[in-house]
């Protein structure tokens, strides 16, 4: 699929390391022949950020602290300085206090529930509304991240469940918004992968042997696998497909007992 993505510019949002399912997606797409802005969130990311970016040759890396309005709209400022228009905005953001993904999930507090809600539904809804006049010069498409928790429960996933239950909602509420625009907003419920979210849902191993033992493949999925499956979505090839919540998790989804 080489050339697929030749001169579609891409924004990107949630890269956390090199093992991030947003990176594996970038890395899918500049095989393509995409080009990209990165931003981080604090100057802890950057340090981890700023070697990635450089070594996919990203145009620019641009701070942007989604809970902030005033620092979303400087970084759409100078994206819309180097850029007239976007084809892809990647959407990897997420974030529970870990006090409220242990334990019940009756005790979440409410500023715990607030700021997962906020972080990991919410600020898909802000950056589509402020990237909406650069993506539809160019018919773009927003990509987000889900997990199976939204539909299930998971232990010690907790109010992240809740939280992207509300993102997946936002991604067909967006679709119907931006949809005139030609603007396709979809999603990825990807299987377990060890990233440094992760790292931070007690009882992670358990979840990765099991998905391995008894998915359908008999196997978990790679970051190669979600990227491609990002870029399908995002590309001409999914042209007709929005508001979708497309599972890759070697169909661990589809069973029942």
């Amino acid at each position: 699929m080489n050339g697929l993505f030749a001169g579609k510019r891409v924004l990107v949002f949630g890269i956390a390391n090199e093992r991030s399912i947003a990176w594996g997606i970038c890395e899918a797409m500049k095989r393509s022949g995409a080009e990209f802005i990165f931003t981080y969130a604090g100057e802890s990311l950057e340090r981890r950020v700023r070697p990635l970016a450089e070594q996919i040759g990203a145009l620019a890396l641009l701070p942007c602290d989604v809970t902030s309005d005033q620092q979303v709209d400087a970084l759409f400022e100078q994206v819309a300085a180097r850029w007239d228009g976007i084809d892809v905005l990647i959407h990897a953001v997420a974030f529970a206090n870990r006090e409220d993904l242990d334990g019940r999930f009756v005790e979440t507090s409410r500023a715990g529930f607030a700021t997962a809600l906020d972080v990991s539904a919410y600020s898909l809804v802000l950056l589509a509304r402020k990237a909406e006049p650069l993506l539809a010069k160019r018919h773009g498409s927003i990509i987000t991240l889900s997990y199976y928790g939204a539909e299930k429960v998971i232990q010690n996933y907790n109010v992240m469940g809740v939280a992207k239950a509300a993102l997946e909602a936002c991604v067909r509420y967006l679709a119907n918004d931006l949809g005139p625009a030609g603007i396709r907003v979809n999603g990825i419920s990807a299987g377990p992968v060890k990233t440094l979210a992760a790292a931070g849902i007690r009882g992670f191993k358990t979840i990765f042997s099991v998905v391995e033992d008894r998915a359908p493949l008999r196997r978990n999925v790679s970051q190669e696998d979600i990227g491609n499956a990002a870029l399908f979505l995002c590309s001409d090839l999914g042209s007709g497909v929005t508001g979708e919540i497309m599972h890759v998790d070697s169909g661990y989804n589809i069973l029942g007992f």
